[in-house]
């Protein structure tokens, strides 16, 4: 799985449907706070990858959700553990108080309904991430996984694949806050 495999695996109708149902939000709503977020969320993980003091236990969470089945998204999504995504969301955005409240505005959603989207999305995500980085990876433990994690967020343009994925352009911000005019 490649990373425009992991994000049309995010975005594909099944992921939609099944984290609106986990979060109690619609589907549009759903589609919209993941392509506001993912660009946050996956320089979160690249972050975290690449952290002197984070990417031990970036590792080693990659690890243990990479072993979590999502053959049938459907059921994995039913069983979601929506406090858990909110630590890996809070994790993914490096405390950023400030980032949920600019994914919000920028999707155009609730912050309540965000938090939600954002805590069914996150094990999802940490669960393809560490799938993805475990068959990158050739040899070595949880410290070579990080580097596989790494090596696979490296030089990502979320917002172009986003764009891609959905059919044309994209009016997704990279995570930065966009000046007004």
């Amino acid at each position: 799985m490649d990373m425009n495999s992991l994000i049309g695996t995010l975005m594909s109708g099944e992921s939609i449907n099944g984290l609106g149902k986990a979060a109690n939000v619609n589907a549009k709503d759903v589609q919209s706070v993941l392509t506001s977020a993912l660009p946050a969320l996956l320089n979160g993980a690249q972050a975290q990858s690449q952290g002197k003091e984070s990417a031990a236990g970036f590792a080693s969470a990659l690890a243990a959700h990479g072993k979590d089945d999502v053959s049938d998204l459907t059921a994995f999504l039913g069983k979601v553990d929506l406090e858990d995504g909110g630590k890996i969301v809070g994790h993914l955005l490096g405390g950023n108080s400030n980032a949920l409240t600019e994914i919000s505005q920028s999707s155009g959603v609730s912050a309540k309904n965000t938090n939600s989207v954002l805590s069914a999305a996150a094990p999802l995500l940490m669960t393809l991430l560490g799938q993805n980085a475990a068959s990158a990876q050739t040899s070595g433990g949880t410290s070579a996984l990080g580097s596989a994690a790494a090596e696979l967020l490296k030089n990502v343009d979320v917002t172009a694949l986003l764009g891609s994925l959905l059919g044309g352009g994209s009016s997704t911000s990279s995570g930065k806050k966009k000046k007004k005019k």
